[in-house]
């Protein structure tokens, strides 16, 4: 019992069960050393961003196909080049792709993290149905 009021959170009301598993990690102090960092949250959390707009998944999902230009995505997708630019760049800075000028286009294609996030998020496109 002494070790139990050694380890109690005070300032708390908690339901017993939640007390002792705090207990048994360090109480507040010991959870939050165990929480990830904010830079680390807050690349994750931009990526998960990139990753939750539909037309940013079908961008992933054509790269994987192969490089393309944005003129061919833009073709697809037929949307305006601000708005294709917008989401190029988010999915740019979330690190899922590289943009390489050869002559006057840009060769855009999956980074290793967008080739890797690309199969989870969208399985392999070649052999799925539209839907």
């Amino acid at each position: 019992m002494e070790e139990k009021r050694e380890c109690r959170e005070e300032t708390l009301p908690l339901p017993p069960e939640v007390e002792e598993s705090l207990c048994r990690c360090g109480g507040i102090a010991g959870l939050t050393g165990r929480l990830p960092g904010d830079e680390h949250l807050k690349r994750e959390s931009a990526l998960f961003r990139a990753l939750a707009d539909p037309l940013r998944l079908k961008i992933l999902a054509m790269l994987a196909v192969q490089p393309l230009c944005v003129c061919v995505i833009k073709a697809v997708l037929g949307i305006a080049d601000s708005k294709l630019s917008y989401h190029l760049s988010v999915l740019k800075k979330a690190g899922l792709i590289a943009g390489e000028a050869q002559g006057n286009w840009i060769i855009y294609r999956l980074t290793a993290d967008g080739t890797a996030w690309t199969r989870q998020v969208t399985g392999d496109a070649g052999s799925r149905k539209k839907g």
